[in-house]
């Protein structure tokens, strides 16, 4: 039995989960950016232990998932985006200390990656892409079964790959990246900014947004487009790139896939001519709304449990992976 903790740049979710990738028990609070670090892991502590009680098991270890950058081998997250106030905060060593368990820690697309892989939509793929819109977007690279890490192990940032220099800024810095573009924020803009002054945009969400065009809302659905055509144009990118088996696609936007689906091909087949793009499925995440907790405890089966478990603390690594406790 796995805790799982799941941090992202909206909400964060804690559960309960088995070695077969069922979530037995969950729970979820606001993420509270402004709140900083120490509040956030406060109100994980008290979940964890809320849905231990009410699971009726004993926890192994804890996995985190949490939203990039974030160095997966001392367990500290980076400058990230949705969270500028937590820069330099250690999950791993937090919980590990509370709860004197093993924990591991890995940016949240590698999380849902791992989930994907070992018990969802990637499960026959030895090379695929794993690719939540959310928030943000965050792009996992799976090659002959495993996470692929660049220099010194940190996690390539493809979600802010250019796609368009008159583009908008992101809050990366630059101007026209993928997720500037084609994160459920950038929807949410991009309607803002077009629609005429009388069209309601109070506490105007993606999700809002999707809701909307699906009852025809006229300027909900070119909202909707334009998401669609620039997550498209990103995802041919990729498949220029990497050739993959597949990509599976994740994420609260893609809760609402079929809006964008049909529109996402069209691009593609558009900017994607010298691979065999038929041989590339384009498939769903088959977790759910579970994807990342599942995820979550799937990182510390990949960095902790295929080692036996028996590492007393897991929270302090030095750059060649080894342990000290």
């Amino acid at each position: 039995m796995i805790g799982a903790v799941d941090i992202g740049g909206t909400k964060i979710a804690v559960g309960v989960v088995d070695d077969a990738g069922h979530v037995l028990v969950r729970n979820e609070c606001p993420s509270d950016p402004e709140g900083g670090f120490d509040h956030a892991m406060r109100r994980v502590q008290t979940l964890l232990r809320e849905c231990e009680e009410r699971a009726g098991v004993t926890l192994r270890g804890i996995g985190i998932g949490c939203t990039g950058p974030v160095d997966s081998v001392t367990g500290t997250l980076g400058n990230v985006n949705n969270l500028p106030r937590w820069k330099g905060g250690s999950p791993v060593q937090v919980l590990s200390q509370a709860f004197g368990l093993p924990t591991a820690l890995d940016n949240d697309a590698n999380a849902a990656a791992l989930g994907e892989l070992h018990w969802g939509a990637g499960r026959s793929k030895t090379r695929f892409l794993y690719v939540t819109v959310g928030t943000g977007i965050g792009v996992s690279v799976i090659i002959d079964g495993e996470l692929y890490r660049g220099a010194r192990g940190y996690h390539p940032e493809i979600g802010h790959h250019i796609v368009d220099l008159s583009g908008p800024p992101c809050t990366c810095g630059v101007r026209g990246c993928w997720e500037s573009l084609a994160a459920g924020p950038a929807m949410v803009a991009w309607l803002d900014k077009n629609s005429p002054a009388a069209y309601p945009k109070t506490n105007l969400t993606a999700r809002e947004i999707c809701v909307r065009a699906q009852d025809s809302d006229e300027w909900a659905r070119r909202a909707v487009e334009h998401e669609a055509y620039y997550l498209g144009l990103g995802l041919a990118n990729l498949i220029t790139l990497f050739a993959p088996e597949a990509i599976v696609l994740g994420g609260s936007v893609m809760k609402s896939a079929h809006l964008f689906l049909d529109l996402m091909h069209e691009a593609i087949r558009q900017n994607c001519k010298l691979v065999p793009l038929d041989q590339v499925e384009i498939t769903l995440a088959a977790l759910g709304a579970d994807a990342g907790l599942v995820g979550a405890a799937q990182v510390w089966h990949h960095r902790i449990g295929r080692r036996g478990g028996n590492v007393e603390h897991e929270y302090v690594s030095d750059r060649r992976g080894s342990i000290s406790s």
